[in-house]
């Protein structure tokens, strides 16, 4: 079997590797069955995809909507590097599921407005299937609501020309999306269990999620959630295409 690209943009080991170790538990991914390349560290063009099963993309510190003069050379870098590996996943459909920053990067390729009106704090939002969303199979078997772990500055205002809108909120209206048949993205965190946020809260406490005195408020808040369904999506998504199914 094909093993599954994971790419990571986190600079700090302890999300990194959380991050990866997450997405290979809740997908059903086994030892071998999951790379990671870590965008930050060095050019990562070219990547030979047919090697894989498909690629996932983790989440982010980087805001794609950051204006181009204050984005820093390795986030200038790292967007037209995953840019030019778009060009090919799009062209051949290949399976992609990109978490969070899976919505500014396939998002932005594909057309979309990506700005700060939706910005969403750290903690578990109501998801609200819509009804191509009740129909893709990723989805199959899910509540037509449930709760995700949701925490970003920006966020999907316009979606894509192409895109079919699978998922939303109230306080966010794209929170999943498909282009063509096989590449999603969601805005939520579906790798993330209470163990995941409570960590990443801390290595991200500096970074204007949320302000330094609010830290026990979030921590309580994250832990009172009752967070399960957004799992099963990436076990669809691995299950799905493991075998190189389409």
């Amino acid at each position: 079997m094909k093993p599954f690209l994971l790419l990571s943009s986190r600079a700090e080991d302890v999300a990194a590797d959380g991050e990866q170790a997450a997405i290979a538990r809740f997908g059903g991914l086994h030892a071998g069955e999951l790379e990671r390349i870590r965008m930050e560290a060095a050019s990562f063009l070219p990547v030979d995809l047919d090697r894989y099963a498909g690629v996932i993309v983790g989440g982010s510190p980087f805001d794609a909507s950051t204006p181009e003069d204050q984005k820093s050379p390795v986030q200038r870098r790292v967007e037209a590097e995953v840019s030019t590996l778009l060009d090919e996943i799009v062209d051949r459909d290949l399976p992609f599921f990109g978490a969070c920053y899976g919505v500014g990067t396939l998002g932005v390729h594909q057309g979309a407005v990506i700005d700060r009106t939706y910005a969403e704090p750290i903690g578990a939002v109501t998801i609200s299937l819509t009804d191509a969303g009740r129909e893709d199979p990723l989805l199959e078997g899910l509540p037509e609501s449930f709760q995700a772990f949701v925490g970003h500055k920006e966020a999907c205002r316009v979606l894509p020309p192409d895109a079919v809108l699978l998922a939303s909120s109230a306080t966010c209206p794209v929170q999943m999306f498909r282009v063509r048949q096989n590449l999603y993205a969601t805005q939520f965190h579906p790798e993330l269990d209470v163990e995941g946020i409570t960590t990443r809260i801390g290595v991200y406490r500096d970074y204007g999620y949320y302000e330094p005195g609010e830290y026990d408020d979030v921590l309580a808040r994250v832990r009172r959630a009752d967070v399960w369904a957004p799992h099963r999506i990436l076990e669809a998504f691995v299950q799905r295409y493991r075998a190189g199914a389409r």
